[in-house]
């Protein structure tokens, strides 16, 4: 971090209590968010319980996709057994 956010410039020396009061505000505010940020990161439990969700929810995608796919093609073996069945009877 910079320490300077040039969304939200520094009050001048003219400023007024309302100005700085802003200020402070405004600063109180985006350390607390930095805080909370730090704080997610250094939740190492919690980061590994989102991990293990999201590789579980991609195994299960994928398992899904598969099922599919082999699915789809006992289907155009079958109709394929099917259709030279139909052809050598006619």
């Amino acid at each position: 971090m910079t320490g300077i956010n040039p969304a939200h410039p520094e009050p001048g020396r003219d400023a007024g209590i309302n100005d700085l009061q802003a200020d402070i505000e405004q600063t109180r505010e985006e350390l607390g968010q930095t805080v909370t940020a730090l704080s997610d990161k250094l939740d190492v439990k919690e980061r590994a319980r989102q991990k293990a969700v999201e590789t579980r929810d991609q195994i299960i995608t994928t398992t899904r996709d598969r099922r599919v796919a082999i699915a789809a093609a006992a289907v155009g073996a079958a109709m394929l057994v099917g259709l030279v069945i139909w052809m050598r009877r006619r």
